[in-house]
């Protein structure tokens, strides 16, 4: 990943065809060491390839990708429920604690 990603920076940076040098250099800038062999296949498997369709490819790649979101999308609106009922809790005892603390001074406000 961190290969494509310095890649993209190359040819956003204006390069057309970055090399292995290029893509080394974005790399060692922020302290890591290139794999020459994964580099050169990255490279190799990048040129001639547009940054719009490797994006695109990405993202549908990504979005056919199973991530466990069904069950946390069938949890969402029992959580919301939930919090939805201690929001109400909170609001009915900050109404008790309001009406507490206006019982205190029994109607006598100490600058009224």
């Amino acid at each position: 990943m961190r290969y494509v990603a310095a890649y993209m920076l190359a040819v956003l940076g204006g390069l057309e065809k970055p090399k292995n040098a290029d893509i080394e250099k974005i790399l060692s800038s922020v302290g890591i060491e290139a794999d020459s062999e994964r580099l050169t296949k990255v490279v190799s498997e990048l040129t001639g390839k547009s940054i719009e369709e490797l994006i695109a490819s990405g993202r549908d790649k990504l979005s056919s990708m199973p991530v466990g979101g069904a069950a946390a999308v069938a949890a969402a609106p029992a959580a919301a429920e939930a919090s939805g009922k201690k929001e109400e809790a909170k609001k009915e005892e900050k109404k008790k604690e309001e009406s507490e603390s206006e019982d205190d001074d029994m109607g006598f406000g100490l600058f009224d």
